[in-house]
């Protein structure tokens, strides 16, 4: 994948790994656009960084989404790059009646949105030079933690749809990337944790994005980073240890 001279959409692009990619890429001499649903952060990260294009925007929307391809195409028509990352993480207990209200808006945002995103922008990208879309999954898809199933369960799924649509495209110049983070320090998981400050802990967010690039730059369509690595190639082995 080119990694300059590119319009890029990044969703969830107001904290972590949105942000990084957002930051990297903007320093790369891409055109980079942001969204998110918190209007105060996206005006913080204009004033922080100039000339990161922010549009808000609740991906868990169906309207909202549909709403976002028009203005973008409209108004931003050499967009020829979706990255897909905006997700949440939430705990769920299978052993009791669940809050299918949470269950929805976990899968809405994980699942449904990127589907929804990719398939709107996909008739735009195959007209365009260096297309690509690339789908942010987790080494969760391979060997889950019990206490979050559908977050677990989301990641998994794109990694089937990453494998689907690349296939679909396969004759197109649209390149379909999956990457897989291992635990990345950010904010997502906050909903399970007392101090809403707290980070989710794991490696340095800069050590995530050098492994990601580095996938990029070198066609790798299936990255699986760090320790998500071992998450695929040793599935089962660490799905035991980690549920112990």
């Amino acid at each position: 994948m080119q990694l300059s001279h590119n319009t890029i959409l990044i969703t969830g692009g107001t904290s972590g790994i949105g942000l990084a990619f957002a930051k990297e890429f903007k320093q790369r001499d891409n055109t980079v656009i942001i969204c998110g649903r918190r209007e105060d952060k996206l005006e913080q990260i204009m004033l922080q960084h100039p000339g990161i294009i922010t549009h808000v925007c609740d991906v868990a929307d169906e309207k909202q989404r549909e709403e976002l391809v028009e203005w973008l195409v409209t108004n931003y028509p050499d967009v020829n790059v979706l990255i897909n990352n905006a997700g949440i993480q939430l705990d769920t207990d299978l052993t009791n009646p669940c809050n299918l209200d949470r269950v929805r808006a976990e899968i809405e945002t994980n699942l449904v949105a990127p589907i929804h995103l990719s398939s709107l922008m996909a008739p735009h990208l195959r007209d365009k030079n260096g297309a690509a879309i690339i789908n942010i999954s987790s080494g969760l898809a391979f060997a889950p933690l019990a206490f979050m199933p559908v977050y677990c369960a989301t990641k998994a799924a794109i990694h089937s749809i990453s494998l689907s649509l690349r296939h679909q495209l396969k004759d197109t110049h649209v390149k379909v990337f999956e990457i897989a983070p291992p635990s990345v320090d950010t904010e997502l998981g906050h909903d399970r944790r007392e101090d809403k400050d707290q980070s989710h802990g794991g490696i340095p967010v800069d050590e995530f994005l050098a492994g990601a690039i580095e996938a990029l730059q070198n066609d790798v369509y299936e990255a699986a980073i760090g320790q998500a690595q071992q998450l695929r190639e040793k599935r089962e082995e660490l799905f035991e240890m980690m549920n112990k």
